[in-house]
């Protein structure tokens, strides 16, 4: 008898993908392979908000060009001293960074076995970081991820795709509209899954 993690479901590769896309998205801007890949994604419209923001980034990245997109993420998620958009749960839950949320995410990333990456310079909860951890725990089918998602995204990430979704540039607008569709489908699919605390 094998105790091999059984195979993902289309659903849940599906879900993993899109957490990755995100991150990726989220930590610095598309180069021209992934810029491309948008542009020619085919998008089913079956009238749920998420393939109607799956088709606006699309569009956005047809009408975009990686040089374009370089400085518009510097502008909104960056900044010389910070970005339009702040994308750490310490900025959003504690009004500073490097404040109570990611000393709470730290103890339970450590928890889950994550270790951070050496050539990361960012916080933990970096919102790229945390959509990351989330592609791990679905694409392992951890039973932990209700409560990570819980504990980490509910408090504040609907509120920073939110807040992206407001910016000047199309692209990155979409891309807002995108994470905050993707929150409140995940918070629907998640809240029929059990919940395992971890042991502190």
């Amino acid at each position: 008898m094998s105790d091999s993690i059984p195979a993902l479901s289309e659903i849940e590769a599906l879900r993993a993908d899109i957490y990755q896309v995100l991150a990726s998205l989220l930590r610095q801007a598309p180069d021209a392979e992934l810029l491309q890949w948008l542009a020619t994604l085919e998008v089913e419209q079956d009238g749920s908000r998420l393939a109607e923001c799956w088709a606006a980034l699309a569009t956005a990245a047809r009408n975009s060009s990686p040089e374009a997109l370089q400085r518009d993420h510097f502008r909104h998620l960056v900044g010389v001293i910070q970005g339009e958009v702040v994308p750490y749960a310490s900025w959003y839950l504690n009004g500073e960074l490097m404040e109570a949320a990611l000393v709470s995410l730290r103890r339970d990333l450590r928890l889950l076995g994550f270790e951070r990456c050496a050539s990361t310079h960012e916080p933990e909860d970096h919102l790229a970081a945390v959509c990351e951890v989330m592609a791990m725990l679905v694409a392992s089918q951890s039973l932990e991820q209700m409560y990570f998602f819980q504990r980490h995204l509910t408090p504040w990430a609907s509120q920073c795709f939110s807040d992206l979704a407001q910016v000047d540039s199309a692209f990155y607008m979409a891309l807002g509209q995108l994470g905050g569709a993707f929150m409140e489908s995940e918070q629907t699919g998640l809240s029929h899954q059990p919940v395992r605390l971890m042991e502190q």
